[in-house]
């Protein structure tokens, strides 16, 4: 297997009115427009005039433009392809966990209750997209899950940790059941996994 993905297309963007906003007010203290002062407009129509020229350019030129994806796969990459994408899923789940700027909402019945939101929390988050403090944990605990079932399948010695002369048969099966529990976490959250 050779797998080669090229960055994303980029787009040229006018920020001007955004930096001034941010040196301003700060990153999340934008006051309401309507208080908003005659240098601050002024800011945002410089913005908008050089965005209209920029997107000209990205119409014609960067908008045509897409990632780049070469993928060749051999015979022997789908006789196990578990094994095969693992080492791949692998390293990029661990990036994702290192480097997310948020999370995704997370049913419930896939954490440890220690984990779970109160009703009153729920209400919150479904009333008005309040998060609970266990929010960021709950997604951790998610990707934390599916890491551990994927460093089990990149594992070729995991099938010693059993002694066969003491065969134990309930840990064997609580082992092989985390990691189709971590696997199925994979699944149901595959649209979530970006950042």
């Amino acid at each position: 297997m050779k797998v080669k993905v090229g960055n994303y297309a980029n787009r040229l963007t006018c920020n001007i009115h955004t930096r001034f906003m941010d040196y301003k007010y700060g990153i999340v203290d934008w006051p309401d427009e309507t208080l908003w002062s005659h240098e601050d407009y002024v800011f945002q129509a410089i913005e908008d005039g050089i965005q209209s020229v920029y997107n000209i350019f990205n119409w014609i030129w960067f908008d045509r433009r897409t990632q780049k994806v070469k993928v060749r796969i051999d015979k022997w990459d789908t006789w196990s392809m578990d094994s095969t994408l693992a080492p791949i899923i692998l390293p990029m789940l661990k990036q994702l966990k290192e480097t997310k700027h948020g999370a995704p909402y997370v049913y419930p019945v896939d954490v440890p209750t220690k984990l779970r939101p109160t009703k009153k929390e729920l209400l919150e988050y479904t009333k008005n997209g309040e998060t609970d403090p266990k929010w960021f944990d709950r997604w951790d605990y998610i990707l934390d899950e599916m890491i551990w079932a994927f460093e089990q399948k990149c594992r070729d010695d995991w099938m010693t940790d059993f002694d066969y002369n003491k065969w134990d048969r309930e840990g064997a099966n609580a082992h092989q059941e985390r990691m189709s529990q971590g696997f199925a976490l994979f699944g149901k959250y595959y649209e979530n996994l970006w950042d």
